[in-house]
């Protein structure tokens, strides 16, 4: 079982940034984390990951946004330069270390229009 606590979603304008956080809380070692978004009409699809073989990026956000690890399970996403198409629910993401289950935070609503 993992806890979340996940933080940082709002809204914004074209161009604008954010900065999303999210702490897990687990008795078992996680292996890695990250951030999956949703946007409606879509699949579920990893925004960036980090784990100790380092960090992933999708295509759609390299080099507008950076994911880091605070402490062992503290992880933050900043998000610059967003456009609208990265409207989505943006979900906390954990793998666990043994038995490699995946869970995800209750999502965090990230909007951005003129």
């Amino acid at each position: 079982q993992v806890q979340f606590a996940e933080s940082g979603g709002g809204s914004v304008q074209p161009g604008g940034s954010l900065r999303l956080s999210c702490t897990a809380s687990s008795s078992d070692n996680i292996n890695v984390m990250g951030w999956h978004r949703q946007a409606p009409g879509n699949q579920l699809e990893s925004v960036a990951t980090i784990s100790n073989n380092g960090k992933r990026y999708s295509d759609s956000v390299k080099g507008r946004f950076t994911i880091s690890r605070d402490d062992k399970n503290t992880i933050y996403l900043q998000m610059n330069n967003l456009q609208v198409e990265d409207t989505a629910v943006y979900y906390c993401y954990v793998q666990m270390m043994i038995s490699r289950n995946n869970y995800w935070g209750q999502g965090t609503q990230v909007t951005v229009s003129s």
